[in-house]
């Protein structure tokens, strides 16, 4: 029987707290207690169209902006991801999505590879979602990969409405790593020649 593929973490600094709790075989529920409410937003749906559990509390000094949390809850979830997927065997590695939402075309690739990098191919066309900066999506991203030690590739075919464009990439990123993290019964040991990942 296949261990629980969970954890938890917590990190407070100066600027920010945050406790996150993960599950990768969870059921779409969300537990959201953060102090931004788009990335409360986006984390809900990342939640339920990877079908994992996501319980997270983040206040942090949002006075100043919203950087500090967006960018420390993408190290917290990328930590939680990591420590859940443990010794990754059996699971596919890679996944892939190609998502549309309305007039926007999203493609995430990913790969549990324990090398990590973000590619970043996304001009977004407003600088601001409601009060909401936009460029703390490549940062939530670009850390949250760095801290999952995957391989993370975001490309925008095409799209007008920024809140759309953001929407399908976090939808598309949890489809991915739906299909990564899957376990196949095929797989002997970890996807690699090297015997590791």
């Amino acid at each position: 029987m296949m261990a629980e593929r969970k954890s938890v973490i917590a990190r407070k600094t100066r600027e920010t707290d945050i406790e996150l709790e993960f599950a990768i075989d969870g059921t779409g529920t969300s537990d959201l207690n953060v102090q931004v409410p788009f990335m409360s937003h986006m984390l809900e749906l990342f939640t339920k169209h990877g079908q994992f559990d996501l319980k997270v509390a983040g206040k942090g000094d949002v006075e100043v902006d919203d950087h500090h949390l967006t960018e420390d809850i993408g190290i917290v979830l990328g930590q939680a991801l990591k420590e859940a997927l443990g010794d990754k065997y059996g699971i596919k590695r890679y996944g892939s999505m190609t998502l549309p939402m309305d007039e926007t075309l999203v493609t995430v690739a990913v790969d549990l590879s324990d090398r990590p990098h973000l590619e970043w191919r996304a001009d977004l066309p407003k600088d601001r979602v409601g009060t909401f900066d936009t460029e703390n999506v490549h940062e939530f991203f670009w850390k949250l990969a760095v801290e999952a030690r995957m391989n993370l590739h975001i490309v925008l075919h095409h799209g007008d409405n920024t809140h759309h464009i953001i929407e399908a990439m976090f939808k598309a990123l949890a489809r991915a790593l739906d299909e990564a993290t899957t376990v196949d019964p095929r797989i002997q040991g970890v996807p690699s020649t090297k015997g590791s990942l």
